[in-house]
C-alpha cells in the first residue's frame, strides 16, 4: 500500500477556502496554491462587504459516540472559526439506528449536507437511486483531500464509474502472532520462523507443560476462527479464502489458487497434531484474548491494542508476573514470507454529499472547504490532536501531547472525515505501544481487493460465505477429504451462484485498473 508519499505531500498543501481569501487590492489579488502564485485581475476581485458574511450552516450525520455538547465542542468551534460555518454534527451510537434515521431523512427529502454511508451495499443503493452527488466534476476543487487520501481511496467511493463518496485515508494492519517468550525459554525453544517451526512450538506448548504446574492444561495456538491462520495462508503464498488479489498481473480468487489446498493441508496437520485450540471455530468476540491473558494458550493471532494496552498488560501480570508476550515476524514458507494479507479496498469511513446540494452552491462549497481543511496540516492536526498549545505542542515536527489531550480530545476522531496519517497518529496517541504498532505495520503482506466490491444482484453473500466456511472447516478437521476440493468449488459456483460473483468482481476490479 503506497500511502506514505500521499500523506506527506498532503500535509504541506496550503488550504484555499473559497470566500476566506477574497479581498480587494489596488493592484489585484495574489494567491498561492500548491506552491504556484497567481495574480487575479482587479476587476474579478469582489469588493469587501461592510458586514461580515453570515456563517453557513452545515448539517452532518454519522455513527459514533462521546460527542460533547456544542458549547464544549472545541473542534466545532475551531472549524467554524476557520471556515465561517455553523456545523451541526449529529452522531448515532447504534449502526441500525443510524441506518433507519438516514433512510427516513433521504426518503423524505430532508437531506443532510454530508453523511456517512455504512457500507458499499448502501452506497450502491443510494447511488443507483440518484441520491448522491457525483464528485468527479469536483475533483480539482477537492485536490487537497484527494492528495491526502490517495488514489486507492478515491476508487473506494466509486460506483458505476461515478465517485459518489469520499473514503477516509487508509488504515494500517494491526494483527500478528503473539507468543509467550517465557514459555519458549522454559522449554528451550526459539521463536518460530516457518510454519513447521510454528507447528513444533505449538505442539510443545500443548504437550510439555510450559507453565510448569504439572498439569496438561495449556494450549498451543488460539485465535478467532479461520482468521487465526492468516500467517499460514501468507506463508503458502495465498490470501484469505475468497479474497481477490493480483498475481503475475492477473486477477486471482484465492479459492482457485492451487496453493490454497496446500495451506489447508498444513492447517489440517496442525489440528491433527493437537497444536490448535479445539474451540477455535467456536471462539467469538475476544475469547481467544481471554485464553491468552489467563495463561491457557501460548500463541494467539490478535491485534496489538488487545495485547499491549495497559489494561490488558495489567491483567496478564496479575495471572503471572513473569509472562512475556512478544510479536512473531511473518513466517517464511513455500509461498514466500507474508504475515497474511491486507485489503487495500477496505475503508473505515465513507462520506457522501446529496445530489440535491448542487442546487445550493454556497453550502456545497463550504462542504468542499471542510473536506479539504481536515485534509491539510492545520485542519488535520486539529481533528487528530486538538488545539495546538492546549492539547499538544510541537517540538520540531514531533507532536507532544499535554495532559489535556487525553482528558478532552478523545472525541476528535468524529471530525476526521478524510481520516488521518495513521502511523503518526497512533504512535502519538499510544506512545507506550509505538514499537508494537511499527512491528505489525512493517510485516510484509499480500494486497487484497475485496473492499472495492459491491455484491451483484442474484448473489447471496451471507449464504455463500457461510457455506464456504462450513466446507473449509470440514477440510481442516478431516471431516471431508481434500480430494473433494474441486467438487466444493463446483457447488459454490452452482448452488451458491458463486460464478455470478466471480464474473461481477472481475469486471468491477478491472474497471478500477486491477489485473487482467
Amino acid at each position: 500500500m503506497k500511502k506514505g508519499k500521499a500523506l506527506t505531500s498532503a500535509m504541506i498543501i496550503p488550504f484555499l477556502a473559497t470566500g476566506l481569501l477574497a479581498g480587494c487590492s489596488s493592484g489585484g489579488e495574489k494567491t498561492t496554491t500548491g506552491g504556484t502564485t497567481t495574480e487575479t485581475p482587479k476587476s474579478s476581485v469582489p469588493a469587501k462587504s461592510s458586514e461580515p458574511a453570515k456563517p453557513v450552516k452545515l448539517d452532518i450525520i454519522e455513527t459514533g459516540n462521546n460527542l460533547p455538547s456544542q458549547d464544549k465542542d472545541f473542534i466545532k468551534q475551531e472549524l467554524d472559526k476557520a471556515l465561517n460555518t455553523d456545523i451541526n454534527l449529529t452522531v448515532y451510537a447504534s449502526g441500525d439506528d443510524y441506518k433507519n434515521q438516514l433512510n427516513v431523512r433521504l426518503a423524505s427529502g430532508n437531506f443532510p449536507d454530508m453523511f456517512q454511508v455504512s457500507d458499499r451495499a448502501m452506497l450502491k443503493q443510494f447511488a443507483q437511486q440518484g441520491l448522491l452527488l457525483d464528485l468527479k466534476p469536483y475533483l480539482d476543487k477537492l485536490k487537497p483531500a484527494k492528495d491526502f487520501i490517495g488514489e486507492d481511496s478515491i476508487k473506494k467511493g466509486t460506483v458505476d464509474g461515478k465517485i459518489v463518496a469520499i473514503s477516509k485515508a487508509p488504515n494500517i494492519p494491526y494483527n500478528t502472532y503473539w507468543i509467550r517468550k517465557d514459555w519458549l525459554d522454559a522449554l528451550k525453544l526459539q521463536i518460530p520462523t516457518t510454519p513447521d517451526e510454528l507447528l513444533a512450538v505449538a505442539k510443545a506448548f500443548a504437550d510439555r507443560d510450559p507453565d510448569g504446574n504439572g498439569k496438561k492444561d495449556t494450549l498451543g495456538l488460539t485465535g478467532g476462527k479461520l482468521g487465526t491462520f492468516a500467517p499460514i495462508f501468507g506463508a503458502y503464498g495465498v490470501t484469505d479464502p475468497g479474497s481477490f488479489s493480483v498475481k503475475d498481473g492477473k486477477l486471482v480468487n484465492s479459492l482457485y489458487d492451487p496453493a490454497m489446498k496446500d495451506a489447508l493441508a498444513f492447517i489440517n496437520k496442525m489440528i491433527a497434531a493437537g497444536a490448535v485450540d479445539p474451540e477455535i471455530m467456536a471462539n467469538s468476540g475476544l475469547q481467544h484474548q481471554e485464553k491468552a491473558i489467563k495463561g491457557l494458550a501460548g500463541i494467539v493471532y490478535i491485534d496489538w491494542p488487545n495485547m499491549s494496552k495497559e489494561q490488558f498488560t495489567e491483567q496478564i501480570k496479575k495471572v503471572n508476573p513473569n509472562a512475556n508476550w512478544v510479536q512473531v515476524a511473518a513466517l517464511k514458507g513455500p509461498g514466500g514470507q507474508f504475515e497474511g494479507n491486507y485489503d487495500i479496498g477496505g475503508s473505515s469511513g465513507l462520506y457522501a454529499i446529496p445530489k440535491a446540494l448542487e442546487n445550493n452552491k454556497e453550502k456545497l462549497q463550504k462542504v468542499i472547504d471542510l473536506i479539504n481543511y481536515v485534509s491539510v496540516k492545520d485542519g488535520s492536526m486539529l481533528v487528530q490532536f486538538g488545539v495546538k498549545g492546549k492539547h499538544y505542542n510541537l517540538e520540531g515536527d514531533k507532536v507532544v501531547p499535554t495532559d489535556l489531550m487525553g482528558k478532552e480530545a478523545s472525541y476528535t476522531w468524529l471530525y476526521q472525515f478524510t481520516g488521518r496519517p495513521e502511523m503518526t497518529y497512533l504512535q502519538t496517541k499510544f506512545a507506550p505501544q509505538a514499537a508494537f504498532i511499527e512491528f505489525a505495520n512493517k510485516q510484509p503482506r499480500k494486497q487484497t481487493l475485496n473492499g472495492f466490491l459491491t455484491v451483484p444482484d442474484g448473489y447471496n453473500s451471507a449464504d455463500a460465505n457461510r457455506f464456504q466456511e462450513e466446507e473449509l472447516v470440514k477440510f481442516i478437521y478431516n471431516k471431508r477429504p481434500l480430494a473433494e476440493y474441486d467438487a466444493f468449488l463446483k457447488t459454490m459456483e452452482t448452488s451458491m451462484n458463486y460464478k455470478t460473483f466471480l464474473d461481477s468482481a472481475t469486471k468491477q476490479l478491472q474497471e478500477l485498473g486491477y489485473g487482467k
